[in-house]
């Protein structure tokens, strides 16, 4: 797959989609893994992520249509990627059909620019 390929692939699946086409026109890196995993799995996995980043705070752009998109697809194979922004600063997961050939649902976005978690102790000296 090439990234113009990918960049024709996102287009609007999820509000996340925009911004990762504008990353990868930017030269964002980007991998496609080869490993197939079934959509509803998926969603199992990135619910419990939705409900903890909401724990803390964090919101991810597309993550709650992206859920909802791989609940509704079942047992139907996918493949996972995602891209990182030039500078670092934004990341996405995309889920692809089987063959790479559309993508199903994108999400991720802006990263936090601060690493406080809501359940990690307090040290003291």
């Amino acid at each position: 797959m090439t990234r113009d390929d990918l960049i024709a692939m996102l287009r609007e699946q999820t509000p996340a989609c925009g911004p990762a086409r504008d990353a990868l026109i930017a030269g964002a890196d980007f991998v496609v893994w080869d490993g197939l995993v079934p959509a509803n799995r998926h969603a199992g996995v990135f619910r419990l992520r939705m409900r903890h980043s909401l724990k803390r705070g964090h919101t991810i752009d597309g993550l709650a249509d992206s859920v909802d998109i791989l609940a509704g697809a079942g047992e139907e194979p996918l493949r996972t990627g995602s891209i990182d922004a030039v500078d670092r600063s934004s990341w996405f997961i995309i889920f692809l059909n089987s063959t790479a050939t559309a993508v199903v649902a994108c999400c991720g976005g802006r990263r936090p620019t601060t690493m406080e978690s809501a359940d990690a102790p307090v040290l003291r000296e």
